[in-house]
């Protein structure tokens, strides 16, 4: 582990107290205008969010009626009831999305599989990245109207499921997440740049509340005019 990923994890709450976790479970609203892109209508009642911290798994109620949720892993998508009964399935998702376009719909699953490797990313960053097989190189600082900032380039192994092999994250002075570049490969491999703002603290901790995905432009500046995805947090709690 380099100095710079230790002091980022240092920052966030540190590795013992991680380690020491299992579960976070949060209320999530999301908004923004890739949901009619893809077909679908997003609004804005809260969801309670869960995700394992050790393994790729997630979840998210209700979805699509008030007694379902989803059941997420890279290698299985589900929508079932509360109670465990499987509504809808499919193996291997990912492949589900080969040839698609910005505008291509999506279906339930496809949304549901879509929410739980994108949460899962969000909500174990910057731990992930002490994972096996994800590798970490610093680049050039990028100079934001708020000051320099560095940033991490993180490539992740197939067995991962994220938004893109590439990803990069920037970090202000305080070593606080501050942005976060990928490559939207479910919908066409478009360039995306997520801000996050509102750092709060649960449970030893520290992780930002909001966040805000735009498209990126050719020069990497994010275009503010074409909100793509918002998501506000609340009420994490670790277990």
């Amino acid at each position: 582990m380099s100095d710079f990923v230790e002091q980022i994890i240092e920052a966030h709450g540190g590795l013992k107290r991680w380690m020491g976790l299992q579960q976070v479970q949060a209320t999530i609203v999301t908004g923004g205008t890739l949901w009619g892109l893809k077909g679908l209508q997003q609004d804005a009642a809260p969801r309670r969010m869960s995700v394992s911290l050790h393994e790729q798994r997630a979840s998210v109620s209700p979805f699509g009626a008030p007694d379902r949720r989803t059941a997420f892993m890279p290698q299985r998508i589900a929508i079932e009831t509360l109670d465990g009964q499987v509504v809808a399935q499919r193996a291997n998702p990912r492949e589900s999305f080969a040839g698609h376009a910005l505008d291509t719909p999506w279906d339930p699953l496809q949304r549901a599989y879509f929410n739980g490797y994108a949460m899962w990313t969000y909500l174990t960053t910057p731990f992930f990245l002490l994972w096996p097989g994800v590798s970490v190189q610093e680049i050039e600082p990028w100079h934001s109207a708020s000051g320099e900032w560095r940033r991490l380039r993180v490539h992740f192994p197939r067995s991962i499921a994220t938004h893109s092999a590439e990803q990069d994250f920037y970090f202000d002075r305080e070593l606080r997440l501050r942005r976060h570049d990928y490559s939207l490969e479910v919908a066409g491999g478009l360039a995306a740049a997520q801000y996050v703002h509102d750092y709060a603290e649960a449970d030893g901790i520290r992780y930002p509340c909001t966040r805000r995905a735009f498209r990126r432009g050719p020069d990497n500046q994010a275009l503010e005019d074409q909100l793509l995805v918002s998501i506000d947090l609340s009420e994490l709690q670790f277990s």
